[in-house]
Protein backbone atom coordinates (compact mmCIF):
# COMPACT_ATOMS: atom_id res chain seq x y z
CA UNK A 1 0.00 0.00 0.00
CA UNK A 2 1.47 3.55 -1.06
CA UNK A 3 1.29 5.89 2.32
CA UNK A 4 -1.85 7.97 2.44
CA UNK A 5 -0.75 11.66 3.39
CA UNK A 6 -2.99 14.65 5.07
CA UNK A 7 -1.83 18.07 5.57
CA UNK A 8 -0.22 16.60 9.45
CA UNK A 9 -0.26 12.96 9.29
CA UNK A 10 1.33 9.96 7.16
CA UNK A 11 -1.15 6.53 6.95
CA UNK A 12 0.80 3.77 6.42
CA UNK A 13 1.50 0.15 6.73
CA UNK A 14 2.98 -0.79 10.30
CA UNK A 15 6.44 -1.38 10.70
CA UNK A 16 8.76 -3.52 13.51
CA UNK A 17 9.58 -0.13 15.13
CA UNK A 18 5.46 -0.18 15.81
CA UNK A 19 5.34 -3.12 18.12
CA UNK A 20 6.01 -1.40 20.90
CA UNK A 21 3.44 1.29 20.37
CA UNK A 22 0.92 -0.67 18.88
CA UNK A 23 1.09 -2.69 22.37
CA UNK A 24 0.18 0.01 24.10
CA UNK A 25 -2.36 1.02 21.66
CA UNK A 26 -3.94 -2.79 22.94
CA UNK A 27 -3.06 -2.89 26.71
CA UNK A 28 -3.26 0.51 28.29
CA UNK A 29 -6.45 1.50 30.53
CA UNK A 30 -7.54 4.50 29.19
CA UNK A 31 -6.98 3.99 25.73
CA UNK A 32 -8.71 0.89 25.86
CA UNK A 33 -11.72 1.78 28.09
CA UNK A 34 -14.31 0.96 25.98
CA UNK A 35 -13.22 -2.39 25.12
CA UNK A 36 -13.91 -5.24 27.46
CA UNK A 37 -10.14 -7.19 26.66
CA UNK A 38 -6.73 -6.09 27.03
CA UNK A 39 -4.02 -7.41 25.38
CA UNK A 40 -0.60 -8.64 26.03
CA UNK A 41 2.53 -7.92 23.96
CA UNK A 42 2.38 -11.44 22.04
CA UNK A 43 -1.20 -10.81 21.33
CA UNK A 44 -0.72 -7.54 20.29
CA UNK A 45 1.96 -8.19 17.80
CA UNK A 46 -0.30 -10.97 16.17
CA UNK A 47 -3.29 -8.44 15.36
CA UNK A 48 -0.88 -6.07 14.30
CA UNK A 49 0.17 -9.04 11.94
CA UNK A 50 -3.05 -9.79 10.82
CA UNK A 51 -3.92 -5.79 10.27
CA UNK A 52 -0.23 -6.14 8.04
CA UNK A 53 -1.63 -8.94 6.04
CA UNK A 54 -5.15 -7.15 5.30
CA UNK A 55 -3.44 -3.57 4.19
CA UNK A 56 -1.31 -6.42 1.38
CA UNK A 57 -4.57 -8.53 0.56
CA UNK A 58 -6.81 -5.27 -0.10
CA UNK A 59 -4.89 -2.48 -0.02
CA UNK A 60 -6.67 -1.01 3.51
CA UNK A 61 -7.03 -1.86 6.60
CA UNK A 62 -6.28 -0.09 9.82
CA UNK A 63 -3.31 1.37 9.32
CA UNK A 64 -0.36 3.25 11.46
CA UNK A 65 -0.75 7.01 11.68
CA UNK A 66 1.94 9.29 12.46
CA UNK A 67 2.96 12.48 12.56
CA UNK A 68 4.38 13.96 9.11
CA UNK A 69 7.04 16.15 10.58
CA UNK A 70 8.28 14.38 13.23
CA UNK A 71 7.45 10.50 12.95
CA UNK A 72 6.02 10.22 15.48
CA UNK A 73 3.13 7.29 15.73
CA UNK A 74 -0.05 8.72 17.09
CA UNK A 75 -2.02 5.38 16.82
CA UNK A 76 -4.13 4.12 13.67
CA UNK A 77 -6.83 5.10 11.73
CA UNK A 78 -8.42 3.52 8.43
CA UNK A 79 -10.74 1.09 6.84
CA UNK A 80 -11.90 -2.51 7.58
CA UNK A 81 -14.08 -4.90 6.29
CA UNK A 82 -16.59 -6.26 8.99
CA UNK A 83 -18.20 -9.76 9.66
CA UNK A 84 -20.69 -11.57 11.92
CA UNK A 85 -22.08 -7.89 13.14
CA UNK A 86 -25.68 -8.04 13.81
CA UNK A 87 -27.54 -5.92 10.78
CA UNK A 88 -24.30 -5.22 9.14
CA UNK A 89 -23.77 -7.49 5.93
CA UNK A 90 -19.96 -9.68 5.83
CA UNK A 91 -17.55 -7.69 3.58
CA UNK A 92 -19.27 -4.01 4.66
CA UNK A 93 -16.56 -1.92 5.40
CA UNK A 94 -16.04 0.07 8.45
CA UNK A 95 -13.74 3.10 9.06
CA UNK A 96 -12.44 3.27 13.02
CA UNK A 97 -9.36 4.96 14.55
CA UNK A 98 -7.20 4.45 17.86
CA UNK A 99 -4.84 7.11 19.16
CA UNK A 100 -2.90 7.23 21.91
CA UNK A 101 -4.87 10.16 24.64
CA UNK A 102 -2.10 12.62 24.22
CA UNK A 103 -3.25 12.73 20.77
CA UNK A 104 -7.08 13.53 21.73
CA UNK A 105 -8.72 15.85 20.94
CA UNK A 106 -6.18 17.84 18.46
CA UNK A 107 -8.20 16.53 15.23
CA UNK A 108 -5.95 13.99 14.09
CA UNK A 109 -8.91 11.09 14.09
CA UNK A 110 -10.69 13.44 11.86
CA UNK A 111 -8.08 14.21 9.62
CA UNK A 112 -7.03 10.85 9.19
CA UNK A 113 -11.08 9.63 8.77
CA UNK A 114 -11.66 11.96 5.71
CA UNK A 115 -8.28 10.74 4.56
CA UNK A 116 -9.12 7.49 4.33
CA UNK A 117 -13.21 8.43 3.16
CA UNK A 118 -11.46 9.74 0.54
CA UNK A 119 -9.53 6.99 -0.75
CA UNK A 120 -12.48 4.71 -0.12
CA UNK A 121 -15.13 6.49 -2.22
CA UNK A 122 -12.39 7.22 -4.81
CA UNK A 123 -10.38 4.75 -5.45
CA UNK A 124 -11.72 1.89 -3.79
CA UNK A 125 -14.99 2.82 -5.54
CA UNK A 126 -16.66 2.22 -2.51
CA UNK A 127 -20.78 2.75 -2.25
CA UNK A 128 -20.91 3.26 1.39
CA UNK A 129 -18.94 3.06 4.75
CA UNK A 130 -19.94 2.55 8.22
CA UNK A 131 -18.48 2.87 11.95
CA UNK A 132 -19.75 2.03 15.19
CA UNK A 133 -18.58 2.54 18.63
CA UNK A 134 -20.03 1.51 22.43
CA UNK A 135 -22.80 3.78 22.83
CA UNK A 136 -21.09 5.60 25.33
CA UNK A 137 -18.20 6.21 23.83
CA UNK A 138 -18.96 10.09 22.93
CA UNK A 139 -15.07 11.16 21.29
CA UNK A 140 -15.88 8.70 18.50
CA UNK A 141 -19.36 9.13 17.68
CA UNK A 142 -18.48 12.89 17.59
CA UNK A 143 -15.56 12.42 15.25
CA UNK A 144 -18.30 10.14 13.27
CA UNK A 145 -20.39 13.19 13.05
CA UNK A 146 -17.66 15.49 12.24
CA UNK A 147 -16.94 13.58 9.05
CA UNK A 148 -20.54 13.73 7.89
CA UNK A 149 -21.51 9.97 9.10
CA UNK A 150 -25.44 9.96 9.74
CA UNK A 151 -26.41 7.56 12.85
CA UNK A 152 -28.49 5.15 12.03
CA UNK A 153 -30.84 4.50 15.64
CA UNK A 154 -32.79 1.41 13.82
CA UNK A 155 -29.06 0.02 13.36
CA UNK A 156 -28.11 0.08 17.24
CA UNK A 157 -27.16 -3.74 18.08
CA UNK A 158 -25.57 -5.79 21.02
CA UNK A 159 -21.94 -6.64 19.71
CA UNK A 160 -21.26 -10.31 20.02
CA UNK A 161 -17.54 -10.28 21.30
CA UNK A 162 -18.48 -8.23 24.17
CA UNK A 163 -19.09 -10.59 27.08
CA UNK A 164 -21.72 -10.77 29.41
CA UNK A 165 -19.46 -9.88 32.21
CA UNK A 166 -19.07 -6.15 30.54
CA UNK A 167 -22.59 -5.54 30.00
CA UNK A 168 -22.14 -1.52 29.72
CA UNK A 169 -20.16 -2.53 26.29
CA UNK A 170 -22.44 -4.80 24.67
CA UNK A 171 -24.63 -2.00 23.22
CA UNK A 172 -23.25 -0.30 20.25
CA UNK A 173 -24.43 2.43 17.43
CA UNK A 174 -24.29 2.63 13.65
CA UNK A 175 -23.24 5.05 11.74
CA UNK A 176 -23.23 5.40 7.91
CA UNK A 177 -21.55 7.39 5.17
CA UNK A 178 -22.99 6.81 1.51
CA UNK A 179 -20.39 7.93 -1.24
CA UNK A 180 -23.53 10.21 -2.56
CA UNK A 181 -23.48 12.33 0.36
CA UNK A 182 -19.71 12.57 0.91
CA UNK A 183 -19.47 13.59 -2.46
CA UNK A 184 -21.98 16.36 -2.26
CA UNK A 185 -21.16 19.59 -2.60
CA UNK A 186 -21.04 21.30 1.08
Amino acid sequence: MKPLETNRLTLRAWEERDRPFFHRLNSDETIMEFFPFRRNRAEADGVMDLMNEEIARSGFGFTAAEIRETGELIGFVGLHETAGLPGISSGTVEIGWRLAPEFWGKGFATEGARAWLDHGFGPLGLEEIVSFAVAGNGRSTAVMERIGMTRDDAGEFDHPSVPETHPHLKRHVLYRLTRLKWQAPQ
